[in-house]
C-alpha cells in the first residue's frame, strides 16, 4: 500500500504521509498535537472537530452518529468532521483545527483561575464559547460553570 499525503495547517503542522484508511485523529496523535478525544473515539464529543478545507471527498463519508454530533456542535460549518471518524482515503486533503480550548472537566477549569485566556475556552460538547480569548478566568465564572462536570461525565460515560 502506497503512502497518502495529508496536509495540516495547524501547530507547525505541513504535509505528512500516511497510510489509507488512517483516521485523521491518529495523525494528530502521532505528530503531539493535543487533542482530548473525551469520547474515547466514539463521536459523541467535539473535542476532535477539525475543518476539512480541500479535498473533503477523499475522506470516508460522515457516520450517522458523527452527523448527529456535528449537529449540535456550535461551531460546526459544512466542512467540519470529527477526526476519530474521518478515514483518509486519497490525495490531497487539507485539515485545520478549530481556534479554542476544549475543556474535559470543571477542574480543568479551575487550574486555570488567574489566567489570561489565549484561545477560547470550549463547551466539549456543543463547541460554544464558554470563556472568550483574552479574558482573565475568575472565580465567579467558574462558578457559572460548574454544570459542566455533569455535561463531561455524561460524555464519558456514552449517556448523551
Amino acid at each position: 500500500m502506497e503512502a497518502i499525503k495529508v496536509r495540516f495547517e495547524a501547530q507547525g503542522l505541513r504535509t505528512v504521509e500516511v497510510m489509507p484508511e488512517t483516521h485523521l485523529l491518529d495523525v494528530l496523535l502521532e505528530r503531539h498535537v493535543e487533542v482530548k478525544q473525551l469520547c474515547s473515539r466514539r463521536g459523541l464529543c467535539a473535542t476532535c472537530h477539525v475543518y476539512v478545507t480541500k479535498h473533503p471527498e477523499q475522506l470516508s463519508p460522515p457516520t450517522p452518529r458523527e452527523s448527529l454530533t456535528l449537529a449540535v456542535l456550535t461551531g460546526a460549518q459544512a466542512n467540519s468532521r470529527l477526526s476519530c471518524q474521518a478515514k483518509v482515503l486519497g490525495e490531497g486533503v487539507e485539515v485545520a483545527l478549530p481556534d479554542g480550548l476544549y475543556i474535559d472537566s470543571f477542574e480543568s477549569l479551575e487550574q486555570l483561575i488567574g489566567q489570561r485566556t489565549q484561545v477560547p475556552i470550549l463547551h466539549p460538547v456543543t463547541g460554544d464559547i464558554l470563556v472568550p480569548a483574552n479574558k482573565i478566568i475568575i472565580r465567579s465564572i467558574i462558578e457559572k460553570l460548574q454544570h459542566l462536570n455533569v455535561d463531561i461525565e455524561k460524555v464519558k460515560n456514552g449517556d448523551l
